[in-house]
C-alpha cells in the first residue's frame, strides 16, 4: 500500500453516502472513501450477516463494535471482537465473514 498523492483529510463518515448489499443472509452497509491507492471503508454487518463469497483481497480490519467471525478456506475460524483487528495480504488466505450479532468495522485495503 502506497499512501501518497492526497492532502490531510478529515472524514465525517455520516456525510458519506451509504451503499447496501445483501449477503448470503443479512446485509452489509458501507461508506467508502479513496485516498490515493487506499480504499477506506466504514462497514456495518447486520445481525445474521453471512458473506456470499470467499474474499482473496488483503485487508487491515479493525472491529469498532460487535463481533466478527472469519472462516478461512482451510477451515480455521477466527473471532475478532470490539477493539481487535486482523491483517491479511492479497491472495494469502481466502476468508469469509459473518456477524451473528452484527458488527461495525473499519477496513483499509
Amino acid at each position: 500500500m502506497n499512501l501518497c498523492g492526497f492532502p490531510f483529510t478529515a472524514t465525517d463518515w455520516n456525510a458519506i453516502p451509504e451503499e447496501s448489499k445483501p449477503g448470503e443472509s443479512g446485509e452489509v452497509r458501507s461508506r467508502v472513501q479513496y485516498f490515493g491507492e487506499a480504499r477506506v471503508r466504514r462497514v456495518e454487518y447486520s445481525p445474521g450477516y453471512v458473506a456470499d463469497h470467499w474474499c482473496r483481497k488483503g485487508h487491515i480490519l479493525f472491529v469498532l463494535g460487535g463481533e466478527l467471525v472469519t472462516t478461512l478456506e482451510d477451515g480455521r475460524v477466527v473471532v475478532t471482537r470490539q477493539g481487535g483487528s486482523y491483517q491479511v495480504a492479497d491472495d494469502a488466505e481466502a476468508h469469509r465473514s459473518s456477524a451473528p450479532n452484527g458488527a461495525s468495522l473499519l477496513i483499509i485495503d
